[in-house]
């Protein structure tokens, strides 16, 4: 597996695809137990994996404390992330959300279950619209400044938030914000609108999750609820709600039977031809519940799409990019005094 720097604002290096480990674990009636979570650990750093990816709320906690045994003195082998503002316990007020106050004691309670010193990245898990952006900025800082965590991401913020959060930070001498966390798959594209321009131009490293919506685009739901359907009571998971959702389905099925794929591999093999361009470090977020399912996500490795299929993929999964997006692509040229073709632009996008 090859190894990228995790944006452009860090030296921090990962592999292609983290390790999410939402199913090590059964408190939530589904996932991995000890000595599969073993298995998947282990077939996942042989491939060369690196990043792995948790939060204090999966598995109810399990994850972290499953994790922290597995990983043991191996821990400078990993970069490893968590996250806060779920809480790995019964929700309260106080026990959930960003307030420096739970920051604080959401790391402890981290730190103690992964049984390490330190935490390489640590997100926001959401936000929780009461929490000011300086507020959780500051909280992080410490952090970083006490040695508790290295770098810090925001996961499933509005990308207005992310951009303001990255603003103060720099303006105000904190630790920088590094990385962003997000749903990304064929079956949910509209990070394409705000999110990730918005990684690509500040240099962000992006965490992919649900690659597969769910286990929506393995065509399973069409014959069983058994997964996440059940498991996790619908938790995370795409359905085929709609004709657009059923065509991309149908897509996904049809290039699998052609090209001798499975559909998961096609999937995820589209997404990683995503990340290859990109200017800065896309990285799929795997979350296997057994060893067999992450043989089928490693063996993507070897994989690769023609482009007549990535074409039919990208077309069947393209959502409307809405406004201003479409006022400026049909106003490009004007703005550019009628010579868009013969201008050149930049490698990056401007910020």
């Amino acid at each position: 597996m090859r190894c990228t720097t995790f944006g452009r604002t860090t030296g921090l290096r990962v592999s292609e695809l983290a390790l999410g480990t939402a199913n090590f674990g059964t408190m939530w009636g589904g996932g991995a137990n000890r000595d599969e979570a073993r298995r998947i650990l282990g077939l996942f750093t042989e491939a060369g994996g690196n990043m792995i990816d948790t939060a204090d709320n999966y598995q109810i906690g399990q994850s972290e404390q499953i994790l922290g045994e597995l990983i043991g003195s191996d821990r400078d082998r990993y970069v490893l992330t968590t996250k806060f503002s779920l809480g790995p316990g019964r929700l309260d007020v106080l026990g959930t959300g960003n307030s420096r106050k739970n920051i604080r004691r959401s790391v402890e309670g981290s730190l103690k279950r992964l049984r390490t010193d330190h935490i390489d990245l640590y997100w926001a898990h959401l936000p929780d619209d009461v929490t000011p952006t300086e507020e959780i900025l500051a909280a992080l800082d410490d952090l970083v400044r006490a040695g508790k965590i290295l770098h810090i991401g925001l996961s499933n913020f509005p990308a207005w938030r992310v951009s303001r959060a990255v603003t103060l930070a720099e303006l105000r001498g904190r630790s920088p914000v590094v990385a962003v966390q997000f749903e990304y798959s064929l079956a949910e594209r509209s990070a394409d609108r705000e999110l990730l321009p918005m990684a690509e131009a500040l240099g962000l490293g992006a965490a992919l999750w649900s690659p597969l919506g769910g286990g929506l685009l393995t065509g399973k739901y069409r014959e069983s609820r058994r997964g996440r359907l059940s498991d996790w009571d619908g938790r995370a998971v795409r359905t085929e709600d709609g004709d657009h959702r059923t065509r991309i389905v149908d897509t996904v099925l049809a290039v699998a039977a052609e090209s001798g794929l499975t559909p998961a591999q096609v999937s995820v093999a589209w997404l990683r031809s995503r990340a290859a361009p990109c200017p800065t470090a896309l990285v799929p977020v795997i979350g296997p519940r057994s060893a067999e399912q992450l043989e089928t996500y490693l063996s993507v490795l070897d994989v690769s799409l023609d482009d007549a299929a990535l074409t039919r993929l990208d077309e069947v999964s393209a959502v409307p990019l809405g406004q201003p997006h479409e006022l400026v692509a049909n106003t490009l040229d004007a703005v550019r005094g009628g010579r868009s073709g013969r201008l050149a632009g930049p490698a990056v996008p401007v910020a």
